[in-house]
């Protein structure tokens, strides 16, 4: 049935999605290599400002944005800090026919793992007047997208390979306490973190919040931004299904100080309270 389906998609040119933290000069020359190669109108910019160098903020970011794509895409990513480097250049095809190409750096971890490996292999250089050595994502990456997406086969490109697995923070629940990770800080600055919306229970409406080493604060919940006073710090379900801190015009992030990757943990403030008065622990938030 696998068989069958990429045999289907071959006959077709692939939708190619370009993703990058390089700015819009560096990814034009991308750009311009994929256009060359494929007809208009099969690729499509997703980002080029994902947090540069930032593989956990840029993972989940790819992530949240690719899965929505059609099965059989091409989605070509560049996060790369150590380009040219011992990290492997990598193409990866999904048990949907998906195909990723980019750095294994934990950056295609997430999406891959979503969409289930079927098989990844090492990519050999295929530019033979490539300029210098660190600029994969024109000389290497694209090239090979570009043909993947014309049904060239994954395994004409490289060897294969062991993809990298991003050690992404677990969000646990554990003696009254939920703890997790910010996962990004979006252009707004608002925290978004991994700790499930569901986990705050509908009548829940102040939580205790510590985000990195600063100490708990009580801070309301609200299902959205406008339920918030002006320069109030709330917490809110965000679009990704997790939890968000947000300050309601401004910023939450330069309220907290806070950055991805930070440690943030909750608990209910009035469940909290009473623990506390009573001398039992708290239930989960």
């Amino acid at each position: 049935m696998a068989a069958t389906r990429r045999a289907r998609e071959t006959s077709r040119t692939r939708l190619v999605t370009l993703s990058t933290d390089l700015g819009w000069a560096y990814a034009a020359q991308i750009k311009g290599v994929l256009c060359s190669s494929l007809p208009p109108g099969s690729v499509v910019d997703l980002a080029h400002d994902l947090p540069a160098g930032n593989i956990l903020s840029s993972a989940f970011l790819l992530h949240s944005m690719a899965r929505r794509f059609p099965a059989g895409s091409v989605h070509l990513a560049v996060v790369d800090p150590g380009v040219g480097g011992e990290r492997a250049p990598v193409a990866v095809r999904c048990r949907d026919g998906t195909q990723l190409v980019g750095p294994d750096n934990g950056l295609l971890s997430l999406l891959a793992e979503e969409l289930g490996v079927e098989k990844a292999v090492r990519l050999r250089p295929i530019t033979p007047d490539r300029v210098g050595a660190t600029f994969d994502g024109r000389d290497l990456f694209a090239p090979v997208a570009a043909r993947l997406a014309s049904g060239e086969p994954l395994e004409r490109f490289g060897t294969p390979h062991t993809l990298q697995r991003l050690a992404l923070p677990r969000a646990l629940r554990r003696g009254g306490v939920a703890s997790g990770a910010i996962l990004w800080v979006d252009p707004f600055g608002n925290l978004i973190t991994n700790l499930p919306s569901n986990w705050v229970p509908p009548e829940a409406r102040t939580v205790l919040i510590s985000v990195g080493r600063s100490p708990p604060r009580a801070v309301r919940v609200a299902p959205v931004y406008e339920n918030l006073a002006a320069g109030e710090l709330g917490l809110l379900p965000s679009s990704f299904g997790s939890l968000e801190l947000a300050v309601r015009d401004d910023s939450a992030s330069n309220r907290l100080g806070a950055t991805g990757g930070e440690p943030v943990s909750l608990a209910r403030a009035t469940t909290n309270a009473r623990a506390r008065r009573s001398g039992r622990r708290a239930p989960p938030p």
